[in-house]
């Protein structure tokens, strides 16, 4: 599944004690499903900003985000936890896995919030981690996978639950 997103002279700023830094500017563009796209610029350039405005994880200054035509701004904040769980896959640039989980485990996180079929949600894990190349190394732990491997059991887990956005 992919969605349409729609993003509108979105500006983000921050107040930084007495100053106002305005990292993004009247930023417009529109995806649509199947397509991907690429954010390129130099460090500081507002990317990481502008893909947690996309992802829901922050508001935006003023403008407009719809994806599939939603609001996410418009939810609740227990409708907005639902819809960034269900409908955005999140791959940070740091990985974020749980030390303390294994990488099975660490990919079924995002099923926990809203519970499903829990049978179904393995099974897909597995799947998963098959087709990243790791299903050799389902009970391992974070500290005991190279970088690339972390990266792929993020990306793993960025797929379990269908995103339409990632």
């Amino acid at each position: 599944m992919s969605a349409e997103l729609h993003v509108a002279d979105v500006h983000k700023s921050f107040e930084t004690g007495t100053q106002r830094v305005e990292v993004l500017r009247g930023v417009s563009f529109e995806m649509h499903p199947g397509q991907a796209l690429v954010f390129t610029g130099p460090s500081g350039s507002g990317k990481s900003t502008l893909l947690h405005l996309i992802g829901a994880l922050d508001r935006p200054s003023s403008g407009t985000i719809e994806i599939d035509g939603q609001d996410p701004y418009a939810l609740s904040e227990p409708e907005l936890a639902r819809f960034r769980n269900r409908t955005v896959g999140f791959v940070f640039q740091e990985h974020h896995l749980l030390p303390q989980y294994s990488v099975l485990e660490n990919v079924l996180v995002p099923t926990l919030a809203f519970p499903g079929d829990r049978r179904d949600s393995e099974a897909r894990a597995w799947e998963l981690l098959e087709r990243v190349g790791l299903s050799h190394r389902l009970d391992h732990h974070p500290a005991e996978l190279s970088g690339g491997e972390r990266q792929r059991v993020a990306v793993a887990r960025a797929l379990i639950n269908q995103p339409k956005l990632m």
